[in-house]
C-alpha cells in the first residue's frame, strides 16, 4: 500500500498565467501516467514569485483565478489525482481597499486542493515573511486555518497537512495540522538562492518532522526572477528529520516520491541527489539567473567589455554557460593606459570559449574630450576625472551597440567595487544586469579557480587564462594603476564587507576583532557615501545572504555612523 507523489519542481515565469498553468498541466498529465496520484506545485507557482505590486491589481488576481480553473478542467477526467497549486487569493470580503493614500489587504497567499475538477481546499499561509528581499505583508494578509486533504483512496489514502513556505520556521502551524489528524507535511515554497541556504532548508525541516513525528516533503520553485534565483532542491524527510530523497538543484524536475505506510506511521523513498560545493551552486544559480533574465524578458543575446581583467573574464565565462558563444559578443576598447598583456589576454580568452571578439580603440574619443574640456580645465592636473571619462566612453560604445543590435549590455563589477564606490556611473557601471553584483572580489578570484578546474556545461575546460587570475587587478585608467592604490587589499576590505555589511557588525566590534580602525572607518565611509551610485546601479544576481538589493534599503542622506 503506497501513495506516489510527484513534486513538479518547474521554472514558472511571472505574469505567465496561462504558460504556467499549461506547464502545471502537461506535469499533472506525464505524472499521473506514471502512477502519481498527488502532484504538487511550489509556492505561488500559478503566476510566479514574487510578483510584487502585480498583486495589488485586482486584475492580476481574476487571471490567477482563470488559471486555477483552467488547471482543474483540464484535469478533471483523471480520477484520483488530487493536484495542489500554489495561487494568491483574494479574502473572504474581496479585494480590499486600496485609494492614493490607504491600501488594506484582503488578498492571501494560498494554495488551492484540486481534485477531478473542483477546488477541495484552500489554504492561506499563516506566517508571511516580511525580512530580506521579502514583502509579503504590503501585498497579503495571514491566514488562521488548518489545511488537512485526503490524497489516493482506499487503503493508499493519507491525511497530508498543508503548510506554505514561513508556515514551517514556526512550530503552531505544523502543530496544528498534527492535531488535525495530518499522517505527513507538504510544504511549498519560493524560498530565493544564497550560498548555503538548502542546508540551512533542510536542517530546520529535519527539526519539524521531529517536532511532528511526521514525514515531510518540500516541494521548491526553480529558476531566475529578477535579481532572485530559485534552486530547487525539493526534498523528502522521514519522521525521525533524516533525509529521505532530494531532486537536483539548478533542474527542472519531476521529482517522485513512494509514501508507503508502516505500523509506526509513513515512510518516504526518493532519489537522493548528492550534496554540491558552494562553488558548484554558486556558479548554477549565477548561470541561471543570466539565462533566465535574458530569455524571460526577451534578449537574444548579450555583450560585454572585455578588458582582459578578472571580472570581465568571468562574466564571460558564466555568459557563455548560459547562452552559448553565438549569443555572447565581447569588445576590447584601449585606452592610452591599457597593457600589451591585457590585449593578448582578452583575444586569447575570447578565442578559448569561441565568441565573437572586437577592437575598438577609445583613444581619438579621449583625445577629442580632453580638446573639448581643455579650456575648463586649464591649469588644473588631470585626475578621476580623466579616469572616469574612459569609462565613460567605453559605456557609450557598448550601449550604441546593444541599442544597434538588441543585446543585453552585461556590467563587470563586483560587490566589493560597488560597496565602495570603485565604479564610474555612466562608465562601467552602465548596462542592463549585473552579473556578479554580489560577489565580493574574493570570490570572484575563488570561483574563477573554480571554474578553471571545472566544465559543468561542457562549453571547454580552463576559459580563462591563468595570467587573468594571478597578475594585479587594475583599471588600467592611468600609468601602472592597481586597485590596491585606491582600496585596501582584498583580503581586508572584503572581510570587513562581510561583517559590516551582510552580518550589521557594528564599526566598533570589527575594530575589537582585530581590524586596523583608519582602514574600517575609511571603508565604511566609503559605503555610506557612494550608496547614491548603488541606487542607479543595474540589477544584479543575488547569491549571498545580503545583497545590494532588495534586502539592502539605507537613506542616501544620512549622518549616522554604524
Amino acid at each position: 500500500m503506497s501513495l506516489k507523489i510527484c513534486v513538479a519542481q518547474l521554472n514558472y515565469c511571472v505574469g505567465d498565467m496561462p504558460g504556467n498553468a499549461q506547464k502545471i498541466i502537461e506535469a499533472a498529465r506525464t505524472a499521473y501516467a506514471e502512477g502519481a496520484r498527488l502532484v504538487v506545485t511550489p509556492e505561488l507557482a500559478i503566476c510566479g514569485y514574487a510578483a510584487e505590486d502585480l498583486f495589488l491589481r485586482p486584475s492580476f488576481i481574476r487571471a490567477c483565478d482563470d488559471a486555477v480553473n483552467l488547471v482543474a478542467h483540464a484535469l478533471a477526467g483523471l480520477k484520483g489525482l488530487t493536484v495542489v497549486v500554489g495561487t494568491p487569493t483574494h479574502g473572504d470580503s474581496g479585494l480590499g481597499v486600496r485609494t492614493r493614500s490607504v491600501e488594506v489587504q484582503q488578498r492571501h497567499n494560498a494554495a488551492m486542493v484540486l481534485r477531478e475538477g473542483r477546488i477541495i481546499e484552500t489554504y492561506a499561509k499563516r506566517e508571511l515573511p516580511n525580512y530580506q528581499v521579502f514583502d509579503e505583508r504590503r501585498y497579503f494578509t495571514p491566514g488562521k486555518g488548518t489545511c488537512v486533504f485526503q490524497a489516493g483512496e482506499g487503503e493508499d489514502a493519507i491525511s497530508v497537512g498543508l503548510l506554505i513556505c514561513e508556515d514551517a520556521w514556526f512550530e503552531e502551524p505544523a502543530r496544528l495540522a498534527a492535531e488535525s489528524g495530518a499522517e505527513m507535511l507538504v510544504v511549498i515554497n519560493a524560498s530565493p538562492f544564497h550560498v548555503g541556504k538548502g542546508g540551512e532548508r533542510e536542517v530546520m525541516m529535519a527539526a519539524r518532522a521531529q517536532a511532528t513525528g511526521l514525514p515531510l516533503v518540500y516541494a521548491h520553485l526553480v529558476g531566475g526572477q529578477d535579481e532572485i534565483v530559485f534552486e530547487g532542491g525539493s526534498f523528502a524527510l522521514k519522521a525521525d528529520g533524516s533525509l529521505a530523497g532530494r531532486a537536483e538543484s539548478f533542474r527542472e524536475s519531476l521529482f517522485n516520491i513512494e509514501a508507503r505506510r508502516i505500523p509506526s506511521g509513513i515512510e518516504l523513498a526518493a532519489n537522493v541527489a548528492p550534496v554540491r560545493s558552494p562553488e558548484a551552486d554558486l556558479w548554477d544559480a549565477l548561470v541561471l539567473g543570466v539565462r533566465d533574465y535574458l530569455g524571460k524578458n526577451g534578449f537574444p543575446g548579450a555583450i560585454l567589455g572585455l578588458s582582459g581583467g578578472i571580472d570581465s573574464a568571468l562574466v564571460l565565462a558564466i555568459a557563455v554557460d548560459a547562452l552559448g558563444a553565438d549569443k555572447v559578443r565581447t569588445v576590447m576598447m584601449p585606452s592610452p593606459y591599457t597593457a600589451d598583456i591585457s590585449w593578448i589576454d582578452a583575444r586569447e580568452m575570447a578565442a578559448r570559449v569561441k565568441v565573437r571578439y572586437d577592437e575598438i580603440s577609445i583613444v581619438p574619443e579621449f583625445e577629442a574630450f580632453k580638446t573639448s574640456l581643455a579650456g575648463e580645465f586649464r591649469g588644473l592636473a588631470e585626475d578621476t576625472t580623466e579616469e572616469n571619462i574612459q569609462a565613460r566612453i567605453r559605456g557609450v560604445f557598448l550601449m550604441a551597440l546593444s541599442n544597434k543590435f538588441g543585446s543585453i549590455v552585461l556590467t563587470t563589477g563586483n560587490k566589493s567595487e560597488m560597496a565602495t564606490g570603485y565604479c564610474t556611473l555612466y562608465g562601467d557601471m552602465a548596462g542592463g544586469f549585473a552579473v556578479i553584483k554580489d560577489l565580493l572580489k574574493t570570490t570572484v578570484f575563488r570561483l574563477a579557480r573554480w571554474r578553471n578546474e571545472n566544465d559543468p556545461y561542457g562549453t571547454g575546460g580552463q576559459p580563462i587564462p591563468e595570467r587573468i587570475i594571478t597578475r594585479p587587478p587594475s583599471a588600467e585608467l592611468r600609468p601602472d594603476q592597481t586597485d590596491q592604490d585606491s582600496l585596501p587589499a582584498y583580503e581586508v576590505l572584503d572581510a570587513i564587507l562581510e561583517r559590516y555589511m551582510e552580518n550589521d557588525q557594528s564599526i566598533d566590534s570589527i575594530i575589537a576583532a582585530g581590524f586596523e580602525p583608519a582602514v574600517v572607518e575609511r571603508v565604511t565611509r566609503l559605503i555610506k557615501i557612494n550608496e547614491y551610485k548603488r541606487r542607479q546601479a543595474p540589477v544584479g544576481i543575488r547569491v549571498t545572504h545580503r545583497s545590494f538589493g532588495k534586502d539592502w534599503r539605507y537613506p542616501i542622506t544620512s549622518k549616522f555612523r554604524a
